[in-house]
């Protein structure tokens, strides 16, 4: 797995990770856009800007509902699960998700939600202690989770 440099602690290691891991798992599709990941979650109402995340959730098929904490761990893990479809054209849900069984994913999104997204993290990075998510995370880490959006962003859009 090309993210996995990335993949475990801020990105992909929060229970919003799981939480969005569940969903793609409860989807069953192999393949979802964007769009429908930001219709479904509730994204799309944020016009992406993520400092706060009011209502953030997805209904799952058996009619739960399953709330997403901060905006932007969902938006650093998408980023990442993009730059991985890119580089691999999918990603291997088990991988992520410890189990063989798991199919795969493949991401799409157009050029104009890349550069949303490269604007999106770019803010992150430039502000990252603005961001609701701070209130449960120390300055450090939230400056380390800034450099791997970072460099996330530059290996997506650059």
């Amino acid at each position: 797995m090309y993210i996995e440099k990335y993949w475990g602690n801020y990105i992909g290691g929060t229970d919003d990770s799981l939480t969005l891991l569940d969903y793609f798992v409860d989807k069953g599709k192999m393949e979802l856009s964007l769009a429908e990941i930001f219709a479904d979650t509730g994204l799309d109402k944020l016009n992406w800007d993520f400092h706060t995340s009011p209502g953030l959730e997805y209904v799952d098929s058996q009619g739960m509902e399953h709330e997403f904490y901060y905006a932007i761990d969902l938006i650093t893990d998408l980023a990442a699960l993009m730059l991985e479809c890119s580089v691999n054209g999918a990603v291997v849900l088990g991988e992520l998700l410890g189990d063989e069984s798991a199919a795969m994913l493949r991401l799409t999104f157009t050029e104009e939600e890349k550069n949303a997204m490269n604007k999106a993290l770019l803010h992150f990075v430039k502000e990252p202690l603005t961001y609701d998510l701070h209130e449960m995370v120390p300055d450090q880490d939230m400056q380390e989770l800034a450099q791997d959006c970072e460099n996330i962003r530059r290996e997506l859009c650059e």
